[in-house]
């Protein structure tokens, strides 16, 4: 079971990074450009487009992590993308998409497809081309599509349990907003869709936006040794999503992370530093969070919001990760290099 968990789990963070990052690097600077060079749009909208594949990239990501066949790899994407929610028939009868789908649903209908396709083996023999395809959106595709909205409802619950957080005083609710969503960027649940389904703005999606700022730069730092410079950057410029595997096997490798957050999250109340559903999902990836930070400030690119934006989404986040990673590593030794090593590299 640990290994078919860890499978899945490498699986979802490898098709997540992939489906995510275009937009996370580019979006806002190309909505910064756009204005100016209009023929930007359209690579501003397929990267968008490419978001919406994330339900295919982590089936056939997890696919190919559980070393299956090439037909069985594509009908678990396919039942994957049936299972997410990402795509819907609207009242005209087009399909529309529907941003990344459930993120934790995807997942579920994936491993439910890997069991269904090991399951028949090569009991299909010759006749799996025709075969599996169909199977595979009959059966696990189905199953996720019939639990989907027990799913919705389920990421419901935590945006309502997020919501109440934000009617305490503004420094508790900071801190404790930016521990949560440290930690859901760390699980197979979407910030973004959490934050939009509970319309989290303002401090609230400031302190959140910070807590992933604390996760990926913590991340990037303590996985430095184990994995190459680009991985470790991935973390802040793509996802800490990609720590998934390794935070579920062994949660303790974020406790630095989350005491940063901690902290981050209760200056945003101080120092009122506000976000919109949207950058709430987002750390440093495209400079989301920043650029959204100036932008609803008084006083927009001033020098003191200026150094405000510096101080909390870059210089903090490295200082304090750096003392609390030495200091749960060298003094504690809860946590090691090793503990943070990715498999895809």
């Amino acid at each position: 079971m640990k290994d078919f968990v860890g499978k899945l789990l490498n699986g979802m963070s490898i098709g997540i990074v992939v489906a995510l990052i275009p937009n996370a690097l580019m979006g806002e600077i190309l909505k910064l450009l756009i204005p100016y060079f209009p023929a930007l749009q359209h690579v501003f909208d397929i990267t968008v487009f490419v978001m919406s594949l994330l339900p295919v990239l982590i089936g056939v990501m997890v696919g190919i992590t559980f070393k299956l066949t090439p037909i069985q790899t594509a009908s678990v994407g396919i039942a994957a993308m049936v299972g997410s929610g990402a795509v819907q028939k609207t009242a005209d009868g087009l399909f529309a998409l529907n941003g990344i789908g459930i993120v934790l649903n995807t997942g579920i209908t994936a491993a439910l497809a890997v069991l269904f396709v090991q399951l028949l083996g090569d009991k299909l023999e010759a006749y799996s081309i025709l075969v599996l395809p169909t199977l595979s959106i009959l059966v696990p595709g189905m199953i996720g599509y019939t639990i989907l909205p027990y799913m919705k409802h389920s990421t419901g619950i935590i945006g309502v349990a997020i919501s109440n957080v934000t009617s305490l005083q503004p420094v508790l609710m900071g801190a404790i907003i930016a521990v949560i969503f440290c930690t859901i960027i760390l699980l197979p649940i979407s910030t973004v869709g959490v934050a939009t389904v509970i319309m989290l703005s303002g401090v609230g999606a400031g302190a959140a936006n910070l807590g992933i700022v604390a996760a990926g730069v913590g991340l990037a730092i303590a996985s430095y040794k184990a994995n190459s410079l680009g991985t470790a950057l991935a973390h802040v410029l793509g996802s800490p999503k990609i720590q998934m595997k390794n935070f579920l096997m062994k949660p303790n490798i974020a406790l630095p992370m989350l005491i940063t957050a901690a902290v981050l999250g209760g200056l945003a109340g101080v120092l009122n530093i506000q976000g919109t559903p949207y950058s709430a999902g987002f750390g440093l990836s495209g400079l989301v969070g920043p650029l959204n930070y100036i932008n609803l400030a008084e006083g927009g690119w001033s020098q003191k919001n200026i150094s405000i934006m510096l101080s909390t989404f870059l210089i903090l986040p490295i200082v304090l990760n750096l003392g609390l990673i030495y200091i749960f590593s060298r003094n504690l030794k809860l946590i090691k290099a090793g503990d943070y090593k990715l498999d895809f590299e």
